[in-house]
């Protein structure tokens, strides 16, 4: 694929439909297009966060596991964005990802990635309102989790009442 053809590719995803074209052909050469086939790992928990990816076809499955070993998955998909918490929080990767099916991505170094969010207030505020779709995504999930904990709890306090 020619650069071109990756320029209209990011044009056609929201967070970067109003970037100007020269900082997307930026972006496109020196960003690396990689393509995973079905159950490739592209991520593995505690790798270096050097760099976002950005799904540009298919889905991701991220796969992280509770501190008592339960697992759980999120899937992403076009336009979404994989790794951005690690790399602005200088921290290593905090779950496994892997693709779902053929699945393209593009690896954007992380000094890369900064400065597009620095230099363009509609990219960080697309970053910022996918950071807070993630978060709410998370206390849901807290909230779920808590509800079975607390039925769980109640179960067993039941079955104790019965003896």
């Amino acid at each position: 694929m020619d650069i071109n053809q990756e320029v209209e590719r990011l044009k056609a995803i929201p967070m970067f439909s109003k970037v100007e074209l020269s900082k997307l052909k930026l972006l496109a050469f020196t960003s690396e297009l990689l393509s995973c086939r079905k159950d490739e790992i592209l991520i593995k928990v505690n790798d270096p966060s050097d760099c976002v990816y950005l799904v540009m076809d298919g889905e991701l499955e991220i796969l992280s596991k509770t501190d008592c070993g339960r697992s759980s998955s999120i899937v992403r998909k076009r336009g979404d964005l994989i790794g951005e918490i690690a790399v602005l929080s200088k921290t290593r990767r905090t779950a496994s990802v892997k693709a779902l099916c053929d699945t393209v991505v593009m690896k954007i170094d992380e000094g890369v990635f900064l400065d597009l969010v620095t230099a363009n207030p509609t990219v960080a505020l697309d970053v910022m309102r996918q950071l807070s779709n993630k978060l709410a995504e998370a206390v849901h999930s807290n909230d779920v989790l808590r509800v079975r904990l607390q039925e769980l709890d109640n179960c067993g306090s039941d079955n104790e009442d019965e003896r």
